[in-house]
């Protein structure tokens, strides 16, 4: 029987939480031999809506996303790791879609990084990382700065 997954989720938004976040994900799955999938989510809001922006705006974010997507991705490969695939989301909320996905591909575990709000940031803000430890289909393994 083997305990390891075969898929690995590292849901990503550039942040340097995200960074700590992306070593331990490539470490993981070059350690255990496992695919390593990467999303970024594009977050959508009343102000940012790439279904009611006119087609050059939605591009232009479109393509603003797909950019950061694609410097996460040169960064995994930079340590050593190797992407499966990359996925490119837009939703309101980043937990709901890294969900999602991770149901899709079957993911194993997802991995992800933690701002390490206080209290009163996470009533106001929402965590993403805690809705989806929350609601996760799988294993979920949070990186955080020591402190």
């Amino acid at each position: 029987m083997n305990f390891f997954p075969k898929k690995i989720l590292l849901a990503t938004d550039g942040s340097e939480d995200a960074k700590l976040a992306l070593d331990a994900a490539v470490d993981l799955s070059n350690e255990t031999d496992s695919e390593l999938h990467l999303v970024y989510v594009a977050l959508a809001s009343p102000w940012v809506m790439p279904d009611v922006m006119n087609p050059e705006q939605a591009e232009r974010y479109r393509q603003e996303s797909q950019k950061i997507l694609d410097e996460q991705t040169s960064r995994v490969e930079g340590e050593g790791g190797k992407v499966a695939e990359s996925y490119l989301r837009t939703g309101r909320k980043a937990s709901h879609e890294i969900i999602r996905l991770s149901e899709e591909i079957g993911a194993g575990v997802i991995v992800m990084g933690s701002r390490g709000m206080g209290a009163v940031e996470r009533i106001m803000l929402g965590s993403d990382s805690e809705s989806v430890v929350k609601q996760a289909p799988c294993p979920v393994f949070v990186v955080r700065r020591e402190d």
